[in-house]
């Protein structure tokens, strides 16, 4: 066996924990730090508190660790240049660069690249003016898709089901500025008929390796009701893909996509997610998001068979396409979000978490929004707290294994969904 590796995390949530909990059961990994971590990723990581953002902060870590891999975890230092930054250090770096990034930075960037390389999504139109917007309302009918261009932390998207609520969120995005300057230009899309499925895909040059499905549950409340959020449960696999539907997202979306960014020049190395709508005209990109989904990667990883590490370092040498990944499809993984109550809205932070240590055998629970206290507990410390993955022989075991984890943690105002691996 090689020198074991060391490996540099950027991000603090339960994506982060997820990643560096597979890639700490790799043989060829030594060492993983991560900035700027949690209470649960410092388990098992030596956690540093540079900001994601601080693209000059995490540089200089990166310059002064030298790691054998940097995996960038969230959108925001993706959009800005972080990958740029350390790979003008010479380091390897899984997680596409600027240029890139604008995938997910920008929703009127994908949807011109989709349209221009024919692959299958929603009509849609931009505004920069609300009074445009106004005028335009109802443009596609309703419901009504209208969504911030930049990034939202996942919840830029509204859905106006009436002229009332269209006018409401073109107040809300634009001169409201929820989401600051995100919301300066808005691309309304028609509304697509169907279930929402989540593919994500290794990506280098030459490759794109869809993983294994995962079904996401974006909204807050249950039966799919309330407001959008960054995801509040997650099951894999999919119980809605099959092998048609596998054979048609490659050809009309994953091929396509790849040949698109060979002719745009878009050098992507990382994980490509795609939002995908599966309607009866067949499958539509929602969006494109240019790292792991969260939590999809906690449902998705637990089910990697082939070491992790060595999988990102082909995609950083462009070798992708020589390495064959391997999935447990005995093994089915449930997770649930425990959310702080308020959210996606305003929420306190600061409760004390009870009974991390008292969850049954089969759970593994992945902090996303945690710190530790002065007295050595942990508090809840984000909108998203933390993601309780269950796993079984089947869907249903794995969801009943879940929720028995879920039903042994505690902390004030703590709300989840309780049809986390139902189909709709």
């Amino acid at each position: 066996m090689d020198e074991q590796k060391k490996v540099l995390i950027i991000g603090g949530g339960g994506r982060e924990h997820a990643i560096a909990w597979k890639l700490a059961q790799s043989e060829r990994v030594g060492e993983i730090i991560c900035a700027p971590g949690n209470a649960g990723i410092e388990g098992l990581c030596r956690c540093v508190p540079v900001s994601v953002e601080d693209i000059e902060g995490l540089t200089a870590l990166a310059t002064k660790e030298m790691p054998d891999l940097v995996v960038v975890g969230p959108e925001v230092p993706l959009a800005l240049g972080l990958t740029d930054s350390l790979e003008a250090l010479g380091l390897k770096v899984f997680g596409p660069n600027k240029k890139c990034a604008q995938l997910e930075a920008s929703k009127s960037f994908t949807k011109a690249f989709l349209a221009r390389h024919d692959i299958p999504t929603a009509g849609y139109k931009e505004y920069t003016d609300a009074d445009a917007l106004r005028a335009d309302v109802g443009i596609f009918g309703f419901p009504m898709v209208l969504k911030a261009d930049g990034l939202a932390a996942g919840k830029g998207v509204i859905i106006a089901e009436d002229r009332a609520a269209a006018e409401a969120a073109v107040y809300e995005l634009m001169e409201g500025r929820a989401f600051g300057a995100a919301g300066d230009k808005v691309v309304v899309e028609e509304y697509l008929h169907g279930t929402e499925a989540s593919v994500l895909c290794f990506v280098d040059g030459s490759a794109i390796v869809p993983m294994e499905s995962a079904q996401d549950y974006k909204r807050i409340g249950d039966g799919d009701e309330g407001p959008n959020t960054g995801g509040m449960g997650t099951y894999s696999p999919s119980l809605l893909f099959d092998e048609e539907m596998d054979m048609r997202v490659a050809e009309d979306i994953l091929l396509k996509t790849l040949e698109g960014f060979k002719k745009d020049g878009l050098d992507f190395k990382g994980v490509l997610f795609v939002g995908i709508m599966l309607t009866d005209d067949g499958p539509k990109v929602i969006e494109f998001n240019n790292r792991f989904g969260d939590p999809e990667t906690q449902s998705v990883l637990p089910r990697l068979k082939t070491d992790l590490y060595t999988i990102m370092e082909e995609v950083c040498e462009d070798r992708l396409s020589e390495l064959s990944i391997e999935w447990d499809d005995a093994l089915k993984a449930v997770t649930v979000v425990m959310a702080s109550g308020g959210y996606p809205g305003a929420y306190e932070n600061g409760h004390t978490i009870y009974g991390l240590d008292d969850v049954p055998e089969g759970v593994t629970v992945f902090h996303a929004g945690t710190k530790r206290g002065e007295r050595g507990e942990i508090l809840t410390a984000g909108g998203r707290v933390l993601g309780v993955l269950g796993v079984g022989a089947t869907h249903e075991e794995a969801k009943a294994t879940a929720y028995a984890g879920v039903s042994k943690i505690s902390f004030k105002n703590a709300a989840f969904r309780n049809d986390i691996g139902t189909v709709y």
